[in-house]
């Protein structure tokens, strides 16, 4: 019997491979040629001239997605969006005036333009035209970033806060779970959410599927590696009683592979799942996008049936007790194991829904897009309390809003190191996080 049953899990192991390797391979396929930067180089010479800029939002952060057109003197028109790192360029072949104009509508949101969407400039081959569109957080007006305080750009970087908690939120929740069962620190967790990101942009550009669609598929192929990545690695490394440091590293290693297979397919620029131009919508004189607003109910949504089911579920109970005592768990007749399996295909799925959402949020999304979360997503994660769901919740909210209202007082590049700053002093007077429990040493 006991040679039968190391022969079904080597089979289960063999299919489970078979599976994963299935669908990178899928992935590949499906994905376009590596995607370049949204705007092209332009080297001026004897027959190009070039028209170019870099757009920043008031913070000092690349505005990713802003849709410039030109116009040319025989009335062409020809349209480009910045890339990642806000630049655009236009490359042109005669000599003449030519009139720039911005898409206020694919400004990121709380940012308006300084002065006119449009700009005249005399261009021809040879010349090399810098020019400038300047952003505001105040609308008509210069940026109040860094040094001036009102209540409606308070009010502002508030939502912005409620917004990214919620996205940080759908991620760290699932990296609390795994930890409270298995007392891993999964560092792969943050190249989940870019999955997500990436299979909705390939199925909703690439196969051309309805976004909704696409969005959910994306979802369910995230949630199936989730269940692939236990049964092939973390189990079996689990049965051989590898210590957590080991397991730690391993998932660093995957992390890594990941974020750089992601590259080679997608290319280093940033890819939009939803290519339409982004409609803001002003609710108590808050402006966000549709896609933000959309985003964050389907976060709340997900986030109540998460909690509900942990509450008041068989499965969310015993989740609660393997986090409690695996051990006294597995010998009260919960199949430890298994419940392990699910954490892990929930976790991977809430992972990909937010980098889903996440791609509508920020209009777009890159290959490093879950590497650069990660940080705030252990942060949250440790500022709740490790192990704990609903620690997870208040971290990520936390974190979110300190982040964006950091933004009031100092330039963008400190809202990282703020939210860091905040998870410090908070753990200086509170050790085990806000949801917590101390543990007695010695």
């Amino acid at each position: 019997m006991t040679t039968i049953a190391r022969s079904n899990v080597h089979r289960s192991r063999a299919w489970a491979g078979a599976v994963l390797l299935a669908l990178v391979a899928l992935l590949a396929l499906l994905a376009p040629a590596p995607a370049q930067a949204a705007a092209v180089t332009c080297t001026p010479d004897e027959t190009t001239g070039c028209i170019q800029g870099t757009i920043r939002t008031s913070e000092g952060d690349a505005a990713v997605g802003v849709e410039i057109t030109l116009t040319t003197p025989g009335g062409d028109e020809e349209s480009v969006e910045t890339d990642d790192t806000g630049r655009w360029v236009f490359a042109v072949t005669e000599q003449g005036t030519y009139e720039l104009s911005l898409d206020e509508e694919s400004l990121p949101d709380g940012q308006f333009i300084v002065g006119e969407t449009t700009r005249t400039v005399s261009a021809g081959p040879h010349n090399n035209i810098s020019q400038a569109f300047r952003l505001s957080d105040t609308e008509g007006g210069e940026t109040a970033s860094g040094s001036s305080f009102s209540w409606s750009r308070f009010w502002q970087q508030f939502a912005s806060g409620i917004r990214l908690g919620l996205m940080i939120a759908l991620a760290s929740i699932g990296l609390s779970l795994v930890f409270g069962t298995t007392g891993l620190s999964n560092f792969a967790q943050g190249e989940q959410v870019t999955l997500g990101g990436l299979l909705a942009y390939t199925f909703a550009n690439v196969l051309d599927m309805n976004l909704w669609v696409a969005g959910l598929l994306a979802v369910i192929l995230c949630a199936a590696t989730g269940w692939l990545q236990d049964a092939i690695v973390w189990n079996p490394l689990r049965r051989r009683r590898l210590s957590l440091t080991q397991m730690m590293i391993v998932s660093i290693g995957l992390s890594v592979a990941m974020a750089y297979l992601f590259q080679m397919i997608y290319g280093a620029g940033t890819v939009r799942i939803d290519t339409s131009s982004p409609q803001s919508v002003i609710i108590a004189g808050i402006r966000l996008t549709v896609q933000s607003y959309v985003a964050m109910a389907i976060a709340v949504v997900v986030l109540v049936g998460v909690g509900l089911i942990l509450l008041y579920t068989r499965v969310g109970r015993a989740t609660r007790a393997i986090a409690d005592n695996a051990a006294l768990a597995s010998a009260s007749g919960i199949d430890v194991d298994r419940v392990i399996r699910l954490v892990w295909t929930v976790s991977a799925g809430l992972a990909g829904l937010a980098g889903v959402l996440l791609g509508l949020v920020l209009n777009g999304i890159s290959w490093f897009t879950g590497g650069q979360m990660l940080l705030l997503i252990f942060a949250a994660v440790t500022l709740g309390g490790l192990g704990t769901a609903f620690g997870a919740l208040a971290g990520s909210m936390i974190i979110g809003l300190v982040v964006e209202l950091t933004n009031i007082w100092l330039p963008g590049d400190f809202k990282y190191a703020t939210a860091l700053l905040a998870l410090i002093l908070i753990l200086l007077f509170r050790p085990q996080g806000i949801f917590g429990r101390g543990e007695r040493v010695g």
